[in-house]
């Protein structure tokens, strides 16, 4: 065995068995999960913007697999610091049915950041886009996009617990909506933790990114001209 294979099995080990760090993942899930769920901030006419919430905390397997990419491209991980190197031991997925829906949902993100301070971001939020019309949505908040050969969808925000220390818990918040879910779900499936070799499948999942940004956009015509006749019909 390798001086590297015996370093990532005396993380995996220590990832899996000490008691605190599982009590201090499991606690930061459970309190950014619980802001999600019953922030009042996300009400908007007596309805969440939030359609529905994912978490998990990361495989120790997968763990393991991340921390050999990360080697392979030249990072130092170790016991001591795989915590701040692996920025994803902590995840919580944020599902929503249409675009305007997000600008309150990365507003109220950023309230927890700036104002109510119970959060700090460990980079800067990042979009994940192809889609020219959602870049300008993500231009005009400041979120600074990238397009993935893949065709991946969706918004990243990396934050710790405010009060930090080096050795804090990092979780990864994803917002996307329900179609950009579907697309993901299909793409875990295929493509991780290992990409798929086959050019035909990753050619279909960029014919169906473009499918899902199509349904995606009626679905925000479809509540634009909803709201319009909500209003119209309080008017009259």
């Amino acid at each position: 065995m390798s001086t590297d294979e015996k370093g990532i099995d005396e993380i995996i080990n220590f990832y899996k068995n000490d008691k605190l760090l599982r009590y201090e993942l499991e606690g930061f899930k459970q309190q950014v999960q619980n802001f999600f769920l019953s922030w009042p901030g996300f009400i908007v006419n007596q309805n969440s913007v939030i359609h529905s919430i994912k978490s998990r905390i990361k495989d120790p397997e997968h763990l393991r697999d991340k921390i050999q990419r990360k080697k392979e491209n030249g990072r130092k991980v170790s016991i001591d610091n795989f915590r701040n190197e692996v920025t994803d031991l902590v995840g919580v997925r944020i599902l929503y049915l249409y675009q305007d829906q997000f600008q309150i949902i990365h507003s109220e993100i950023m309230r927890q950041v700036n104002e109510r301070k119970e959060w700090r971001l460990v980079e800067e939020p990042k979009a994940y886009t192809w889609d020219p019309e959602a870049a300008k949505t993500y231009d005009s908040l400041g979120i600074r996009h990238q397009l993935k050969e893949t065709f991946y969808t969706s918004v990243h925000y990396v934050i710790k617990p405010y009060n930090d220390n080096s050795q804090s818990i990092c979780c990864e918040i994803q917002v996307r909506t329900l179609f950009e879910e579907i697309w993901g779900e299909i793409d875990h499936t295929i493509n991780y933790p290992h990409a798929t070799n086959s050019i035909a499948c990753k050619e279909q999942l960029k014919v169906l990114a473009k499918l899902i940004s199509s349904g995606t956009r009626l679905s925000d015509s479809i509540f634009r001209s909803y709201n319009e006749y909500i209003e119209l019909s309080r008017d009259s």
